[in-house]
């Protein structure tokens, strides 16, 4: 294994393990208030595109009722901003807090702290051939598509993102995006990398 890609893995554990003993109470503290608020379960798993096109259950918060999935034109799901699938308590975890669950499966191995956002797996039949360079590495909890744009971006563009994110990979950019998700809060404009946002 090259050391860049080593020290990404040995990042990722770190920064893993620590999210998780440190976040322990806010989470114990999320699975309370779902559990108060509408029963069922805590966790919602979901399979998704992994790195080499294996199939792995990606977890979350639950955020929303049991009710059918809804698409965009292109394929991708959509959650409108005043969806009544979605729970009181999930309006507030929605877009970051939900997604604490998957420090787990950083640990597991199945994604890493940065990288491209895995699709759903029913979504793979959508990839054209050079789509698939983006399953070369693990997918992320950030990206360099959420930073610029997330689901406001359609998901052609965003799988052209992620593939030149795989193409210039380094060290530096990945901190340079997981630096930019901590500053999506303040609206703080993202960083400009014309060479890998620009298919």
């Amino acid at each position: 294994m090259k050391a860049g890609p080593a020290i990404k893995r040995a990042l990722d554990c770190g920064v893993a393990a620590a999210g998780l003993m440190l976040g322990a109470p806010a989470m114990a503290a999320i699975a309370a208030a779902i559990r108060i608020e509408s029963g069922g379960p805590i966790f919602f798993a979901q399979e998704r595109i992994g790195r080499g096109g294996r199939v792995f259950r990606l977890l979350k918060f639950r955020t929303m009722r049991d009710a059918p999935i809804r698409y965009n034109p292109d394929g991708s799901t959509r959650i409108d901003p005043n969806d009544d699938r979605v729970t009181r308590v999930g309006r507030i975890l929605r877009g970051g807090l939900d997604e604490l669950p998957q420090l787990i499966n950083v640990l597991r191995g199945d994604m890493s702290i940065v990288g491209p956002r895995p699709e759903m797996a029913s979504q793979r039949g959508m990839y054209a051939p050079e789509h698939l360079r983006k399953l070369d590495v693990r997918p992320g909890l950030t990206s360099l598509a959420i930073v610029h744009g997330r689901n406001d971006i359609p998901w052609p563009r965003r799988v052209a993102i992620d593939v030149r994110y795989v193409e210039h990979w380094s060290l530096s950019l990945d901190l340079r995006i997981a630096a930019q998700t901590l500053l999506m809060p303040f609206r703080v404009r993202p960083f400009h990398f014309d060479d890998v946002i620009e298919p």
